[in-house]
């Protein structure tokens, strides 16, 4: 048995709630942040047997797209006084990261 730690962006969330439910997965949803953009996650804890680890995965990645987005480059870390740059710029946001353990034991009481 394994456990899937996702983290998505907020706007990804609800659809990949709906995805994996569809697809008999059951879900936890915690709120998380990010550490570069300061911008909302969720954390999505999936447990599933081995032999569905790759549909998860493979639901999370259809799901979960990256895209571009502009943002103030104060925004950005690293942008201290003078050195701040004056315009916009592009970032990658989205996606997901998913770890995967395995599970010793697994009670639902």
């Amino acid at each position: 048995m394994k456990l899937l730690f996702a983290i998505v962006s907020d706007e990804d969330s609800s659809i990949l709630a709906d995805n994996l439910s569809r697809d008999g997965f059951s879900t936890t949803k915690l709120c998380s942040s990010g550490g570069f953009l300061k911008s909302g996650n969720t954390t999505f804890l999936v447990a599933t047997d081995d032999d569905r680890v790759e549909r998860a995965i493979e639901i999370i990645r259809d799901t979960c797209k990256s895209r571009r987005r502009m943002i103030a480059p104060e925004k950005l870390p690293g942008s201290f006084g003078s050195f701040n740059m004056a315009m916009p710029v592009e970032v990658t946001v989205g996606g997901a990261t998913v770890f995967i353990l395995n599970i010793e034991q697994f009670l639902k009481l």
